[in-house]
């Protein structure tokens, strides 16, 4: 099936396997792949806690999806402005951000697609549109992509930006997907965590930092590319991104290498007492970012899919209620709100409201127009913008 992308050969294989952490396979015993080079804390797998069952993920739990689509806004007008702090973010859902850095514009595990899964027909089907077509987008300078999970490597997003000229940065082996649905070799990058590149013609660079998480898009692929966090930086800000990971006290070694940071983005949701050493949660997150030594919090992993048992909105609400306890800046903007993380003072808890009631608006104007051209409206309706 196209969707589970290739294996990696010949001299991308041989630079995977060069990494310290890469383990080679032996016979009867584990195959070859890269592993998690730091010990998992105790405690974050529930010993007591049963991995769920394909009936519990498809049919268990109460209130995994809103009755109605969340609010969210078109940035496009927004997005003409220069942000004045020089770093602005728009989640656009899931795992995917638009990053604005001092002039340089990134984009995080974009997904446009219709489903995390290897097919468009069946597996987990997104609940919230995406705030803005793909094809909309003003002009990227990277594609950034943690790892090879459906969630967050999307087969059509990949075909349709492979036509762009934008160039990819990612994980050791990630590549070799890339390239089979059409991306250029000569347009991605390949890092081994704290191996650093920097965007051609910027002053912005991007690190590949330790996560504790696995990969794989089919049955017999299990680690087979790596997995990492990647930190944006450039001369005045500093930005964390997760990607997937339990919490880990490689965090600290992060801080000390490449923090402080003035935005840290960590998921928060589809996590399960099963497999807590793979997947923050709202709890661990802010323990995470404790480890970070702090910052602004944009959490991302959550509203779009439903991916565990826990309620859609279970992740905001226990932030909401954690957060301001522990001092933490919390960033929530609504979907496709461009937000400034050094301007945001109080979070507004937007997602509450679209059940029992009315739908809220799929996509409400910003009001903020830039004056020197006025905001762009997409199609009525919630097209799916993978074309």
């Amino acid at each position: 099936m196209k969707s589970f992308g290739s294996r990696a050969t010949g001299e991308r294989l041989e630079r995977m396997q060069a990494s310290p952490l890469w383990v080679p396979g032996r016979e009867g015993d584990t195959a070859a792949g890269f592993r998690n080079r730091a010990p998992i804390r105790p405690g974050l797998r529930d010993p007591l806690a049963k991995m769920p069952s394909l009936t519990d993920f498809l049919c268990g739990g109460t209130r995994r999806v809103p009755e109605h689509p969340l609010p969210s806004l078109d940035p496009l007008a927004l997005w003409q402005r220069r942000p004045g702090s020089g770093l602005r973010a728009t989640w656009l859902g899931h795992s995917t951000v638009l990053i604005e850095i001092d002039g340089v514009r990134v984009l995080t595990d974009p997904v446009w697609g219709l489903r995390a899964s290897p097919s468009q027909l069946a597996g987990p089907k997104r609940f919230q549109p995406v705030p803005v077509a793909l094809k909309a987008l003003p002009p990227i300078d990277a594609v950034l992509i943690s790892h090879d999970h459906y969630d967050h490597l999307c087969l059509p997003t990949i075909r349709a930006l492979a036509k762009t000229s934008v160039p990819f940065v990612t994980s050791l082996g990630v590549g070799a997907h890339l390239e089979s649905w059409g991306v250029d070799k000569s347009r991605i990058t390949e890092l081994d965590w704290w191996q650093s590149h920097r965007l051609p013609g910027t002053e912005v660079e991007v690190t590949a930092a330790p996560s504790q998480h696995f990969s794989g898009r089919g049955l017999k692929d299990r680690n087979s590319t790596l997995w990492s966090s990647l930190v944006i930086r450039s001369p005045k800000h500093r930005v964390f991104f997760s990607g997937d990971t339990g919490l880990t006290d490689q965090y600290t070694e992060i801080r000390e290498r490449l923090g402080p940071f003035d935005l840290v983005m960590l998921e928060v949701g589809a996590f399960h007492a099963a497999w807590g050493d793979i997947h923050l949660g709202p709890v661990h997150a802010l323990e995470a970012l404790q480890l970070l030594g702090g910052g602004a919090f944009l959490p991302v992993h959550w509203g779009t899919f439903s991916l565990a048992m826990h309620a859609w909105d279970e992740p905001a609400e226990t932030l909401l209620q954690l957060a301001p306890k522990q001092g933490v800046q919390l960033v929530m903007p609504k979907l496709g709100q461009p937000i400034e993380p050094s301007q945001v003072d109080t979070v507004t808890p937007w997602w509450r409201g679209v059940e029992g009631k009315g739908a809220a608006p799929v996509i409400e104007p910003l009001r903020e127009p830039a004056p020197e051209a006025p905001p762009t409206a997409l199609p009525k309706g919630m097209p799916w913008p993978i074309d």
